[in-house]
């Protein structure tokens, strides 16, 4: 019998080393006084341009990071569905993992890897659910297959296998036919993160990035602060 190492080409086996992997950032930062007067705005502004970025799929994809009580942290990618001046707005299962853990501690963090355009924007904040008829709003732009995906998995649960989880698929699409109206699910919609601080990461030559943060303050204001790279 052939060893399948035998098949395995030789260089396929030899580890890549992370260590020597370089990349020069773009030498044009960002200066505070280019800043807009507030957090959202300047999302605004570096969103359109990620958005229009053709080297960059899903700009609305960020990295959403929570703890459970005990202070365990997890994190999972999330589409953005909305942003305004109260925050970032994303959907999901409330028995998620996610949804257990901001049930018992709402702060949480958002970043935007923007690595084409060597930007990152972080946020930290706090989540807390948004209303029912804005949850329902948002679910009916859903496509079809996606409405009957929220009912169809109970995120972040134990399952058997993959069969399960599509003969669950197609018992609700014979219920609910393409056109037919789909009932919001009762555990399935949305946070806001409301921030606190928002970051706006900018690469520059030599790993000497800019980094500037807005920074809450009591009265509603926003403190803006460079951190050293």
């Amino acid at each position: 019998m052939t060893d399948r190492r035998d098949a395995v080409p030789p260089d396929a086996l030899d580890p890549v080393d992370p260590a020597v992997m370089r990349k020069q950032y773009r030498a044009d930062g960002i200066a505070e006084g280019e800043l807009a007067d507030g957090p959202m705005e300047q999302f605004a502004r570096w969103f359109r341009q990620a958005a229009a970025d053709a080297g960059l799929i899903e700009p609305n994809a960020m990295v959403v990071s929570t703890a459970d009580a005990d202070g365990r942290p997890s994190s999972r990618t999330v589409l953005l569905k909305q942003y305004d001046e109260q925050g970032f707005v994303f959907f999901t299962n409330y028995g998620s993992r996610k949804g257990r853990d901001l049930a018992a501690n709402p702060y949480v963090s958002l970043l935007f890897p923007w690595l084409p355009l060597g930007r990152q924007v972080a946020v930290t904040g706090i989540a807390r659910r948004t209303g029912r008829d804005e949850t329902a709003a948002y679910f009916r732009t859903r496509p079809h297959g996606s409405q009957l995906g929220a009912w169809a998995s109970e995120q972040s649960s134990v399952i058997l296998s993959r069969d399960e989880l599509d003969a669950s698929y197609a018992e609700l699409a014979a219920r609910y036919p393409e056109g037919e109206q789909v009932p919001v699910p009762p555990n399935w919609g949305g946070y806001r993160v409301a921030p606190e601080t928002v970051e706006f990461w900018q690469g520059r030559e030599n790993r000497l990035h800019d980094r500037l943060r807005y920074v809450a303050e009591a009265d509603g204001s926003w403190r803006v602060e460079r951190l050293s790279p």
